[in-house]
C-alpha cells in the first residue's frame, strides 16, 4: 500500500497515522475555563521534549467530522494553564469514560467517578488517582492548519511534578512495572506498559559499538540469527578474542557431532547462539559463535 495524503480521505489517513505511530502515551489533561469551571480529557497526541526547561506538548486535534475544537482547547487560550496527569492500566476504563463529548459545563471529574485535587501552582485540579500529574503553565499554542484533523500544539512547561511513592524503586526511580501506564494504539487498541511487554536494551554509554558491518562474514550472513541479534554483537565494543574453548557440554556434543560436516556446525552453533542471545547472554553468545570461526 502507497499513500499519498491528499488523494484519501481525512478520516481514513487519521486511522492510518494512529495504527502506525503507536503506542502513544495519553496525556490526560485537566483544565478550567475563565468562570473555574473544570474540564478533564485524553489525547494520545503527546510526549515529552525536554528537560531544562521541562517542556510537554499534546495536541487537541480539529475534530475531522465538523471542523470543531475541543474545549479543553478553549480553555487553555483563556487560562494558558493544564494539569497533565498520566494514565495507568487501573484508571483507563474512567479515563476513556471521560473522552465522551459532554456538553461544555460538564464536569468529566464527576461522570468519569475520579478525585478532583487542588493544584499547588495553578487553577486546573489534579487527578487524585493518576501517579504522575504535572502542572503546567502553557507558553505557546501552534496551530498546524484551520482544516478538520490540524493540529494545535500545545507547549507546556512543567512548574510542579507530584509522583505517588508507591511507584518508585527503593533509589527514587519510577518502576515501569509499578507505574503500570497504558497507551494508545489504532482504533479501540490499547496497550499495558508492564509484566512481560517491558524489556531492557542495553546501551554503551562511554564506548561504540563495532557496528553489524564489522561483524565476521559468517555471522553477519547468517541464515539463523535475526536483525535483533545481530544488533546485540553490533553493539558490543570490539570482537572478542577467544583462547581456549569454552567449557560447554552442548559445544562439545555440536563440535563432536558435527565434525565431518562444516555447514551443519555452523547452523547448530548459530542456532545456540541466537538462544543465548534472545536470554541477553552477548558475551557467552560471542564465544559459541567465534568458536565455529
Amino acid at each position: 500500500m502507497k499513500i499519498i495524503p491528499g488523494e484519501i480521505k481525512t478520516g481514513n489517513l487519521h486511522a492510518l497515522l494512529l495504527g502506525a505511530v503507536a503506542p502513544r502515551p495519553i496525556c490526560f489533561a485537566s483544565t478550567v475555563d475563565k468562570d473555574g469551571v473544570p474540564n478533564l480529557s485524553p489525547f494520545s497526541f503527546f510526549n515529552v521534549f525536554g528537560s531544562k526547561p521541562p517542556i510537554l506538548i499534546f495536541s487537541p486535534a480539529r475534530r475531522v467530522r465538523d471542523n470543531t475544537i475541543k474545549h479543553t482547547l478553549e480553555n487553555i487560550y483563556e487560562t494558558k494553564e493544564v494539569v497533565i496527569n498520566v494514565v495507568s492500566y487501573h484508571m483507563v476504563q474512567q479515563t476513556n469514560l471521560a473522552s465522551c463529548e459532554y456538553g461544555k459545563g460538564v464536569d468529566e471529574f464527576v461522570k468519569s467517578g475520579f478525585t478532583a485535587i487542588a493544584s499547588d501552582l495553578v487553577k486546573p485540579f489534579r487527578v487524585k488517582e493518576s501517579p504522575v500529574q504535572l502542572e503546567c503553565k502553557v507558553t505557546q499554542v501552534i496551530e498546524t492548519g484551520h482544516e478538520g484533523g490540524a493540529g494545535n500544539l500545545v507547549i507546556c512547561e512543567v512548574l510542579c511534578m507530584h509522583i505517588d511513592d508507591k511507584v518508585l524503586t527503593d533509589d527514587g526511580k519510577i518502576d515501569p512495572h509499578k507505574i503500570d501506564l497504558v497507551a494508545r494504539m489504532g482504533g479501540d487498541y490499547y496497550c499495558r506498559a508492564s509484566g512481560s511487554a517491558v524489556f531492557e536494551v542495553h546501551k554503551p554509554n562511554v564506548q561504540l559499538g563495532i557496528g553489524v558491518d564489522a561483524l565476521p562474514d559468517s555471522i553477519r550472513n547468517s541464515s539463523v540469527l535475526t536483525g535483533n541479534n545481530l544488533g546485540m554483537l553490533g553493539n558490543t565494543a570490539s570482537v572478542p578474542v577467544v583462547g581456549e574453548m569454552l567449557q560447554d557440554d552442548r559445544l562439545y556434543t555440536i563440535v563432536r557431532e558435527y565434525e565431518n560436516n562444516d555447514a551443519g556446525r555452523i547452523t547448530a552453533l548459530h542456532l545456540y547462539a541466537k538462544e543465548l542471545l534472545d536470554a541477553g547472554d552477548v558475551e557467552k553468545a560471542w564465544q559459541i559463535l567465534l568458536s565455529g570461526e
